[in-house]
């Protein structure tokens, strides 16, 4: 019988319940700790996006509503697209 490798909604929620342990080789880090860290690369986490245009066709009311926000409604658009598709 094949197995499934991949992770279920259960498993996942096993795997959140595991108790964190701490020690030597895993200390705990407080917060402040934690704000004092940098990436060993910071170079590859300041890259920018390639920006494609594209024609697409949005509702005149949501369009309405972005722009009367101001200046900048395409951006509004990419990050209103981004946390939908990347939940960030």
């Amino acid at each position: 019988m094949a197995t499934s490798n991949k992770l279920t909604d259960k498993r996942l929620k096993e795997i959140a319940a595991l108790p964190t342990t701490y020690d030597d080789d895993i200390p705990e880090f407080s917060d402040s700790d934690l704000k004092g860290f940098a990436p060993a690369h910071p170079e590859y986490f300041n890259v920018t996006p390639i920006k494609k245009t594209i024609s697409i066709k949005i509702d005149l009311d949501v369009l309405e509503a972005l722009k009367a926000q101001g200046k900048g409604y395409q951006t509004r658009i990419n990050s209103i697209l981004r946390k939908a598709v990347f939940h960030k």
